[in-house]
């Protein structure tokens, strides 16, 4: 079970409203939002900037933002992540050769020069120490503008967020997001681990 038992989705009704967001991307809302409502204003805060990060405001497509996360949350281990973010990229019409190749993504010819760009920021900008270098920012400069930039920076970091959230957490993963990891992620070793719900 997770080290925090999350609240009924009615527990604070403005959570509650902020949160129909999630049905939308999930189909549900995330186990770790009905934790972070045992104190409303970090569920308040986290779905605004959550709203604000995932917005469409140009290039950096709903889909390829969902790619980023994964790859950020693949670098950082968290399975409870890796598993929304294939979900959520599904959701916003990824391409299903790249769903089924995320893994390969460098390599694959689903992904274009730009979205390699993007996704190999998200690796460099999730390791530790970070590795976003001269490299890094130059091919990104060659797809992408400054405020592009900024918005798959801010997917990034949120998802740092998550990352640490839900796996120290042991957050239990929501029986859609088991059906979206083992689908999409299952043949390179996909396993909900800790996030089972009988660890802690």
């Amino acid at each position: 079970m997770a080290l925090v038992t999350p609240l009924s989705a009615d527990h604070d009704l403005e959570t509650k409203e902020l949160a129909e967001f999630f049905n939308e991307t999930l189909g549900f809302c995330p186990n770790s939002v009905l934790t972070m409502q045992r104190r409303p204003a970090i569920s308040k805060a986290f779905i605004n900037l959550n709203k604000a990060v995932m917005a469409n405001d140009g290039r950096v497509t709903s889909a390829l933002k969902r790619m980023i996360a994964w790859v950020s949350s693949n670098a950082t281990g968290c399975r409870y992540c890796q598993a929304h973010a294939i979900r959520a990229a599904e959701r916003y019409g990824a391409e299903q050769e790249q769903l089924d190749n995320i893994w390969d993504y460098k390599t694959h010819t689903a992904f274009s020069d730009a979205e390699r760009a993007a996704l190999d920021f998200s690796l460099a900008a999730s390791m530790v120490p970070n590795a976003v270098d001269a490299d890094i920012k130059k091919r990104l400069y060659e797809h992408w503008d400054e405020g592009e930039i900024v918005e798959m920076l801010g997917v990034i970091s949120l998802f740092g967020y998550l990352n640490r959230w839900n796996d120290s957490m042991g957050t239990t993963m929501e029986k859609g997001a088991i059906e979206s990891g083992d689908h999409y992620l299952g043949k390179h070793g996909f396993e909900v681990g800790k996030h089972n719900g009988s660890q802690y």
